[in-house]
């Protein structure tokens, strides 16, 4: 059992007493906290226009949501709920929530089918790559309202060339304003024009950071060019489609400024054939209602739609990260071939080391007997 020994100096020890901590300058202390404080500095403009443009305006807006706040008159009396029981039962929203949803399955999923096929196009080995790269980018760099007012037109149902084309084959014209699923076919065409261009750089670029071992290694078990793109570009671009897909929901339940210059009306046609989530929420606020509670309750609802849907994507994700991408298998003939010419291959440079070992022996023995 060890003794413990204490520490002060015996009694009539001559011992200098101990001496006080030294105190740091002002330019220690401000080093210190120049290593402390300095990261979150860093950091910190981020969280603060964060806090200003992004949190602010979402609490003001559920604070606005409770009250019966008219555009013109101001805050009034605090109703609760009540905002969100009247957006709830009106069927207006209902009906802008569909119209939505439809023009969104429209135009997403035939937007990432053509992002992920273009982009597997632009990854092959082409002429000019550059320039049809920074091609497919042009529709997004054009205003949505110039896009809007070009294809209102070319959708225009009397004089639009879209029904002068189909005319040619004998087909009637279409309805595109006045028919609901036709306009939604219509806005549906301008949203993929303007975005599957910016989708197909995102996909290019997961291409690109796919391990090209990988495409030899299936090459070599004899897979052709679909079957490498369904078993090993698809597979190793999994989370960037996950990504793509919540992106396009998110901007496909915001959409706003096609279905608003589809006509020279901008209220989602006469009947709102056409009209959506946000197309209502800016009527309730700001057009014919006037009503910033109805339309702060009409934001929130969104909000939580765009949220599940978020959570959703998220559970998605952390299900395909846990299992990984699988690299492709490789037949066991392959597997045979390729250790026997590794091992073909050792045994080739074992055999050309002991002929250099060799030489240089003899050459040794020779220059002896030459001294």
């Amino acid at each position: 059992m060890a003794a413990l020994t204490t520490t002060e100096p015996p009694a009539g020890s001559t011992a200098p007493p101990p001496r006080a901590p030294r105190k740091l300058g002002f330019s220690q202390t401000l080093s210190r906290w120049d290593v402390k404080v300095s990261p979150y500095l860093y950091i910190s403009p981020f969280f603060v226009l964060f806090a200003l443009t992004g949190l602010f305006p979402l609490v003001y807006t559920a604070v606005v949501s409770m009250y019966e706040w008219n555009l013109l008159g101001g805050q009034g009396e605090f109703v609760g709920l009540q905002n969100y029981a009247d957006v709830l039962g009106r069927g207006g929203f209902w009906h802008s929530l569909v119209n939505t949803f439809s023009i969104f399955l429209l135009s997403s999923v035939p937007q990432v089918i053509l992002a992920v096929v273009i982009a597997a196009l632009l990854d092959r080995n082409i002429r000019a790559a550059t320039f049809w790269r920074m091609g497919v980018l042009v529709p997004y760099v054009v205003a949505p309202v110039a896009v809007s007012m070009i294809f209102g037109r070319l959708f225009a149902d009397q004089y639009g060339l879209i029904n002068d084309l189909i005319g040619v084959f004998g087909i009637d014209p279409i309805g595109w304003h006045s028919d609901r699923w036709s306009s939604h076919l219509a806005i549906a065409t301008m949203v993929n024009y303007r975005w599957t261009g910016y989708n197909a750089l995102i996909f290019l670029a997961a291409m690109q950071a796919v391990p090209r071992d990988l495409y030899e290694a299936a090459t070599i078990d004899g897979a052709g060019p679909w079957r490498q793109f369904f078993s090993v570009t698809v597979p190793q671009i999994r989370s960037t489609i996950i990504f793509v897909v919540l992106t396009s929901v998110i901007g496909g339940l915001q959409i706003f400024d096609e279905p608003r210059m589809f006509d020279v009306h901008g209220r989602g046609g006469g009947d709102q054939q056409w009209m959506t989530t946000v197309l209502y929420l800016y009527d309730t606020a700001w057009g014919t209602q006037r009503d910033l509670g109805r339309g702060a309750a009409v934001a929130w609802l969104l909000f939580v739609i765009i949220l599940i849907v978020g959570v959703i994507n998220f559970l998605i994700t952390q299900r395909i990260s846990s299992s990984g991408p699988r690299a492709p298998k490789v037949s066991r003939a392959v597997t045979r071939r390729l250790r026997a010419e590794a091992r073909a291959a050792g045994a080739a440079a074992a055999a050309r080391r002991a002929a250099a070992v060799r030489s240089a022996s003899e050459n040794t023995t020779t220059d002896r007997r030459d001294s």
